[in-house]
């Protein structure tokens, strides 16, 4: 990586009229460019209107907007991902995302002067490659975060970067609403002492059988020595990954041991659902779906992720992928998969790709469903009970 010396570095995903030819495949946010052409050729005859000034009211709620935001910002540089000075950190934005990523540079660019802001297109789908050069760069780095509308955790970018020694944060469907409240607000030193202090309630339990009142009963084995007890949202060492908000503890479910009812109450990919979405699993795989909007939506989405993979491999796009259940106090069920899924007594499960985890279904795309109020038994112990933690 070509140093940077002392200069910040932004990348943005547009250049106003007049300043040189526009290469053809430099990302450009048209819209972004009309808006700034039209601000720089206002005249009596333009149509448009320049915005009133701010009231006092509406002055008061920006400030206390960029002050949370500046908070939040300061969290996640110096608490959960605890930048050194002269690291070099790469901020990750999509056009839905800029605010958040200019306020962790803002933040980041406190701790160091090798901060790099890129603002690329907004993915497809969770799991949707980032551009050739973004992932270059990401390798490049000891820090990286993501903010973006969709998901890069389970992408060969991140695994490629982890490995080269970055630690990387990715924040999917972030919102200045969630960067500012909710589970971004949590004391994440707690959780990652709460969550340590579960290992031993895990120790030995191979089977595990989930219930709730809407429906859910399904039964599965785990391996659990496997449990994954770091999403808690300190990421301090190379070769770390953490989801912002943290708060969770999951686990792959061994392949082909689950069988039952799922009943995805909560929400669904981003989106709290109408009607629960009924799920028949089968010796681990999604043999129905049932229910509302989202379940016709499922039907689609995994429809065509299967039609991009070799006949022998499309039923395995239906496979349950994850479990877990969150240790998040402060998050709510607010219709984002990232904040709903860390949520103190809810549980998820995730439906696709589970390579991350060292299972062997290698499909490209994974989206998870949130159950409200679960209750959840390792073996004979009662872990949480209709969405309370009970066990000691």
């Amino acid at each position: 990586q070509e140093h940077l010396n002392g200069t910040r570095y932004m990348v943005l995903p547009f250049r106003r009229k007049g300043s040189g030819k526009r290469d053809d495949d430099e990302v450009v946010d048209q819209d972004i460019e009309d808006i700034m052409n039209e601000a720089e050729g206002l005249g009596e005859d333009s149509g448009v209107k320049i915005p009133e000034p701010l009231s006092d009211d509406s002055e008061e709620e920006a400030a206390d907007t960029g002050e949370k935001m500046a908070r939040s910002a300061r969290t996640v540089i110096d608490t959960c991902m605890d930048v050194r000075r002269g690291e070099n950190i790469l901020i990750i934005c999509d056009p839905t995302t800029t605010e958040i990523g200019q306020s962790l540079h803002d933040a980041a660019s406190l701790r160091s002067d090798r901060v790099l802001l890129v603002v690329m297109p907004k993915g497809r789908h969770h799991g949707d490659e980032p551009p050739a050069p973004v992932a270059n760069l990401m390798r490049q780095q000891q820090v990286v975060i993501a903010p973006t509308r969709y998901s890069l955790t389970h992408t060969k970018a991140v695994r490629q970067a982890i490995k080269d020694g970055s630690r990387v944060a990715t924040m999917p469907g972030m919102t200045i609403e969630m960067f500012t409240e909710g589970g971004m607000s949590a004391d994440f030193n707690i959780i990652k002492k709460n969550i340590g202090e579960m290992s031993n309630l895990l120790r030995r339990k191979r089977i595990i059988n989930v219930k709730s009142a809407t429906g859910t009963n399904v039964t599965f084995e785990v391996n659990w020595r496997e449990w994954k007890l770091d999403d808690n949202g300190i990421c301090n060492r190379p070769r770390m990954l953490t989801n912002l908000p943290a708060g969770k503890i999951f686990t792959l479910p061994r392949e082909g041991t689950m069988n039952g009812t799922i009943v995805i109450d909560g929400s669904w990919d981003s989106d709290l659902v109408d009607e629960p979405v009924v799920l028949q699993i089968e010796n681990g795989l999604v043999v129905d779906v049932k229910g509302g909007t989202a379940a016709a939506q499922i039907r689609q989405t995994f429809g065509e992720a299967a039609k991009r993979l070799k006949s022998k491999d499309q039923e395995n796009v239906w496979t349950i992928a994850e479990f877990g259940f969150g240790m998040n106090p402060n998050a709510r069920v607010a219709g984002n998969v990232l904040e709903d899924e860390k949520r103190l007594g809810t549980a998820y499960f995730s439906i696709g790709d589970n390579t991350t985890l060292g299972g062997s279904a290698a499909v490209g795309i994974q989206i998870s469903g949130v159950l409200e109020q679960p209750s959840i038994w390792m073996d004979e112990t009662l872990l949480f009970e209709e969405g309370q933690f009970v066990a000691h």
